[in-house]
Order: structure tokens, then sequence, then C-alpha cells
């Protein structure tokens, strides 16, 4: 009967133990996720204020440098820090040790401020694994989402051209996103181009006391839409068939001008070489003599 006693309070000793050893890995584990709290608070700052700028090529190479971590997970760092400044939920809960950092990494892979809380909820009732599991099923469900987006906006691009009552042409469309933001560009840059024009313009009748105004931004771009189309026909785009060049090569050649095939300009320094006979004259080979002879 004593031994059984014994052998009792021996296991109850040892569970109680373990117990005690358990509870300390969870509470350094909570505390080793708030200092990765605090640490990815303090890499978006710097990030933010780009210390990293001073000859790094970018975060993860000075981050990579500078704690020793691998290029991997030093990239994983960055995108979780950035990620955690739209996410505060997350961000509290990993600060509080409620969350691991595992759990946190995979979250901000899918997370935005709308679907934050739900995502919350699931990686506190779940484990690291079955977190990654949801994240892969999530994202893969994402991208079919995405999809079908981009095709419904493909398909309902469109472009009119058309004359109004009093004969001006009337442009109304829409465009794709990659597609405007294209035109956007090309816009201002062929705006910055007629500025110049306009600028000394204006700066000319101011000099001659006309009583002239800058165009409005709208004019501008109306403007600017005009030089894209001249350029685009200068430049040998047909527009009667998609993109083929127009007949005679674009711009018109000067008369009695011969293209011949692998031509290209001569300078003033390589007709003066050839006329005075060197070797680097194209059509011409040294003789032992030292005389450049024609083959």
């Amino acid at each position: 009967m004593d031994i059984l006693t014994n052998d009792a309070r021996a296991l109850a000793g040892s569970t109680a133990e373990m117990d005690r050893l358990g509870h300390e890995i969870a509470k350094l584990s909570a505390h080793l996720d708030a200092a990765v709290a605090r640490l990815l608070d303090l890499i978006r700052e710097f990030d933010a204020r780009e210390g990293w700028n001073n000859g790094f090529r970018s975060r993860a190479h000075w981050l990579s440098w500078r704690v020793g971590l691998d290029m991997g997970a030093a990239r994983e760092k960055v995108r979780v820090a950035r990620a955690l400044g739209t996410l505060p939920r997350l961000a509290q809960a990993l600060a509080r040790g409620e969350l691991s950092y595992a759990k946190v990494r995979a979250l901000t892979r899918v997370a935005t401020p709308e679907t934050e809380e739900r995502l919350l909820a699931v990686a506190r009732a779940g484990t690291a694994e079955h977190v990654e599991r949801i994240v892969r099923g999530w994202r893969r469900v994402d991208r079919y989402a995405e999809a079908r987006e981009s095709a419904a906006r493909h398909r309902s691009r469109t472009l009119r051209v058309y004359r109004d009552d009093d004969g001006m042409v009337v442009v109304r469309g829409r465009l794709e996103p990659e597609v405007g933001e294209l035109l956007a560009q090309a816009l201002n840059a062929a705006r910055e181009v007629l500025y110049q024009r306009t600028h000394r313009t204006f700066n000319d009748a101011r000099c001659g006391d006309v009583s002239t105004e800058p165009p409005a931004l709208e004019q501008q771009q109306a403007d600017a839409l005009a030089l894209l189309a001249e350029t685009a026909l200068h430049h040998g785009i047909d527009p009667r068939g998609a993109g083929q060049p127009l007949p005679g090569g674009g711009p018109r050649r000067r008369a009695g001008a011969r293209r011949c095939r692998g031509a290209r300009p001569v300078g003033a320094r390589e007709r003066r070489t050839r006329s005075r006979g060197n070797v680097s004259a194209p059509g011409l080979r040294r003789q032992p003599r030292g005389d450049a002879a024609r083959p």
C-alpha cells in the first residue's frame, strides 16, 4: 500500500513539474511573440524613414546585414511589418502574445481591413497548420475572384468617337486600369511637350501686349490627344489595319533619296577617311606596300 502511495505521489509530482515546464514554455513563447511585434513596429518605422537607403539595395539587404537573417526571412519580416501597418487587430494580438508570429505571417498574405476580424477568430481557434491551410484556400478563391473581375472589366471596355451637333468630335470611353494609366502617362508627356511651345507663345504674346490667356487643363488634354494621334500616324501606324505600316513607310522621304539594304548615314569624318584611302573604309583592303586597293 505504501508503495502505491509513493508511486502516486511521484507521478503527481512529475505531472506538476511537466505542467510547470509547459507553462514556462508557453509564457516565454508569448514574450517572444510580443518582442517580434515590437521588432516589426521598428522595422516598419525604419522602412518609412528609409534608414536603409545608405548604400544598401533594399530593406531586406540591410536587415540581413545588420541582424544576420537570411534574405528570405528578411523579406518576410519586411512584408509582415508593412502589412501590420494596416491590420491593427492582428498587430495587437501579436503584441499581446495571443497569436504566434507563424499565424500572423500566414494571415497577412490574405488579410484586409474588411476580413481581418474573421481571420483573427479563425487563427485563435486553430493551429498554425490549420491557419496555413485556410490561407491557401482563401488565396485560391481570391485568384478565381480576381480573374472573374478582370474578365468582367475587360468585357466592359469601350470607346466611342462621334460628332456633336456643332461639328465637334466627342470622345467617351471606359478603359482597363493598365490601359488608362498608360494613356494618362502619354497625355502628360504630350502636355509637357506642348507646354514648352505654349509657354513660349504666351510669353511672346505678353511682350507684344496681346491679350492671350494660357489654355485650361481640359484644353491641354485635348491638344495632347491630338499630338498623340499625329505622332502615331507620323511613325507609320496605319489606321486602316491593326498596327500595319503605312504605304510608303510612314513619313515621306525627300525626293530622289535612295534607301539601300544595310545602308547607314555617313558622317563627315568617315567621308574624309574614305577619301584618303584609309583601311577602315568599307570595301578596301591593304596591299603589302601599304596602298589601299579595291577588291
